[in-house]
């Protein structure tokens, strides 16, 4: 089925979002596990099998609608150096992600492609509320019970 080029575009453009968070998901997991935090290590791990799954529905979408998915850009890594730079940097990629979602989303009902747009709504859902949420409460852990308390919870 020919797509809306607009609409392959935005989508490649998310597929590269996406994609970035896997590497970055997959750089901090690693870190969390070398620093023996592994609870933290687990969560990431998960997360970035998420984002992957993300991917392959932004790739099966745009293989349907006779575009070629473009895998290889990627947007800047922001690898944290410590646990509290780390969950903060994720969360901004998660509010970035989410921000291009929203505009793909607009794109996408302007374009006609509902199909695209419920799937692109899934993805949303996914990245606010377990992604983002996730992140968030992280954060605030970290300020309401100490970094050494929190960082401890995260050991076992």
């Amino acid at each position: 089925m020919q797509g809306s080029k607009k609409v392959i575009d935005a989508l490649n453009t998310l597929l590269t979002a996406e994609m970035t968070s896997v590497d970055q998901y997959f750089i901090h997991s690693e870190m969390y596990a070398n620093w023996g935090y592994s609870k933290l290590y687990e969560r990431l791990h998960h997360e970035r099998d998420e984002e992957m799954a993300h991917a392959k529905l932004l790739i099966e979408r745009i293989l349907f609608l006779d575009g070629v998915p473009d895998i290889a850009p990627r947007g800047k890594l922001r690898i944290g150096k410590d646990v509290p730079a780390m969950l903060a940097n994720d969360l901004e990629t998660e509010y970035e992600v989410g921000a291009a979602l929203r505009k793909a989303i607009v794109l996408a009902e302007k374009e006609h492609d509902f199909i695209t747009r419920s799937i692109l709504t899934k993805l949303l859902d996914d990245t606010e509320i377990d992604h983002t949420h996730w992140l968030e409460k992280q954060l605030h852990l970290v300020k309401a019970m100490g970094l050494q308390n929190y960082l401890q919870s995260q050991a076992a």
